[in-house]
């Protein structure tokens, strides 16, 4: 799943390990996630979120046609 998880964390200035902790789950879980390779579920997402002061169209929107399944 494509995502802007990464850009979002960099420019909240947090380390994989940071945004681990904030959000309740493992660092190998977000890097996971970054490189597009676990589907988080709706609730992680808006925690990723709150984490880095984003919406979801922000970080999670993907515009029809350019799905990644």
């Amino acid at each position: 799943m494509k995502n802007k998880v990464k850009i979002a964390r960099v420019q909240a200035e947090l380390t994989q390990q940071q945004l681990a902790k904030k959000t309740g789950v493992t660092r190998q879980t977000i890097s996971l996630i970054e490189k597009g390779k676990y589907n988080p579920t709706l609730n992680l997402c808006l925690e990723i979120c709150y984490a880095t002061n984003q919406s979801l169209d922000e970080i999670f929107w993907i515009p029809k046609g350019e799905k990644d399944v």
